[in-house]
């Protein structure tokens, strides 16, 4: 049997930049959301992040994380969601890479994000910060918590926000009514500089062992 030779690395003695370069190979793929919210002056911001998770169904939740920036002060994404207790998340297909890369660009502060990335803006049922028309999906959240973790550059910001609307391309759909992963089309965050696309030649089944336990995901 051949065995595995690795290299074992202590946090203590990495720097920040390190740490976030091998967490980040190590974490993926990620998915992105592409997070919409607007200041308590009503100014739209737009900005994608790849610390990103679904976190519950009852209510059904997700944890953004926008980390601390290398100046000390917090993302316009973090300051926005503090101050209306609402957002949107956007999730990504292949076709809106560009217009994402754009908006994760450092604009003035105040400066809206949207004219520059090309995306429409459509206002939302529950929440008053629009959601992206050209994304298949959108989810509507308001803020449960902010969970700091650490202080400076790159220390994590939990943001737990409980789902209140979703918007979902019928074009996702297939015949069994729920959606396809098929037909999403979606990009995730790895290392570095790179994505990966998620196409149904890369995709494949597994049914999982099934238990009373379990059985409540089919209802």
């Amino acid at each position: 049997m051949m065995s595995t030779v690795f290299r074992s690395l202590d946090v203590s003695q990495l720097s920040t930049g390190e740490a976030y370069r091998i967490l980040n190979n190590m974490v993926s793929p990620r998915p992105i959301a592409f997070v919409s919210t607007r200041s308590e002056l009503g100014v739209p911001n737009l900005a994608p992040f790849s610390y990103f998770m679904a976190g519950g169904a009852n209510p059904p939740s997700v944890v953004v994380s926008p980390v601390g920036t290398h100046t000390g002060k917090p993302k316009d994404t973090l300051v926005n969601i503090r101050a209306t207790g609402q957002f949107t998340i956007n999730l990504l297909s292949y076709s809106m890479i560009t217009g994402m890369n754009q908006a994760s660009y450092t604009y003035p502060h105040g400066e809206s994000e949207w004219p520059h990335t090309g995306f429409t803006p459509v206002p939302c049922v529950k929440v008053k910060c629009d959601r992206v028309a050209e994304s298949l999906i959108a989810i509507e959240c308001v803020l449960h918590q902010i969970v700091p973790h650490g202080e400076g550059t790159a220390s994590a910001n939990y943001v737990i926000g409980e789902v209140v609307y979703f918007h979902v391309a019928e074009s996702l759909y297939g015949e069994d009514g729920q959606i396809d992963p098929r037909k999403t089309d979606y990009v995730s965050r790895m290392g570095g500089d790179w994505y990966t696309r998620t196409t149904p030649d890369t995709m494949f089944e597994l049914g999982r062992p099934e238990s009373a336990e379990t059985q409540w995901r089919n209802k």
